[in-house]
């Protein structure tokens, strides 16, 4: 195998917490592959190991929607713990893999100083009534990209989102929204979101390419669950200088090299 050609610029990937069981021995020889001739930061997901964990999590009343409609995870100091723990396991898995694979690796808590939150949404829906809840989720206003000291060929950061509000408490953080701001930090030229799908499916059609401009457009219209927030998370990321995102289920490779999955640019 020829080695590939080295370059600074980080790639971020964002890992489904629905994804990281299902992955091949091959899927994760060719992330390898990809991070022997550039930096990685792969941020993770972690919901289907949290409803393993414990049933409660698979419960609609783990799930609250504030009043605008966006859907979050009913956080307390609890489930944060329990994020922790399904966390740690999972990067000694990923780091494992990829050190088997001749990479370097490290993990780092978006709270222990890459990722600040502003204050969270305090009214939920619950049935049919809006209440007030403390729900420890916050939206992303910030990535302090100097944590990523050792941003080279060869080693992968991998990032639990989580982060830290303005009054110091530790909160849950959408981790597709999470990659776009640590991309754009980073000075990333491509966001992957790595998924369950294949595509952008639009009227049952699947999307090889879209703007931004129409991708916020199906978003606001057309999306559900899960691909609403990678759309909103791709706008953001190239709202801060990212110049792709590519949203697929295939080696990375591949959907850089668009061959399979969704690309989303500007223009």
């Amino acid at each position: 195998m020829s080695r590939p050609v080295q370059n600074e610029t980080p790639t971020v990937v964002k890992l489904g917490g629905s994804t990281l069981q299902d992955m091949s021995e091959a899927w994760w020889d060719n992330l390898a592959e990809h991070g022997r001739g550039h930096p990685l930061v792969v941020v993770h997901g972690w919901s289907k190991p949290l409803k393993r964990l414990k049933p409660q999590y698979s419960e609609p009343s783990a799930i609250l929607r504030d009043r605008y409609g966006n859907q979050s995870r009913w956080t307390t100091p609890e489930v944060i713990t329990d994020i922790k723990t399904v966390s740690a396991e999972l990067a000694e898995d990923v780091l494992g893999k990829l050190e088997r694979r001749g990479l370097t690796g490290e993990r780092l808590l978006g709270s222990d100083g890459l990722v600040s939150a502003g204050e969270g949404e305090r009214w939920w829906w619950q049935g049919k009534q809006l209440v007030e809840l403390e729900n420890l989720v916050g939206p992303i206003t910030g990535v302090d990209p100097a944590r990523l000291t050792n941003l080279r060929p060869g080693h992968i950061y991998l990032v639990t989102p989580l982060a830290r509000n303005t009054s110091g408490q530790e909160v849950n953080t959408d981790a597709d929204r999470a990659a776009a701001a640590v991309a754009g930090a980073t000075g990333a030229a491509d966001l992957v979101l790595v998924t369950d799908v294949a595509h952008l499916l639009i009227d049952g059609e699947p999307v090889s390419r879209i703007t931004a401009k129409h991708a916020a457009a199906f978003r606001d219209k057309g999306a559900i669950g899960g691909m609403r927030k990678k759309l909103r998370a791709a706008g953001e990321a190239l709202d801060q200088g990212v110049e792709r995102v590519v949203i697929g289920s295939a080696p990375v490779t591949d959907l850089l090299a668009s061959r399979t999955g969704t690309v989303i640019t500007q223009s």
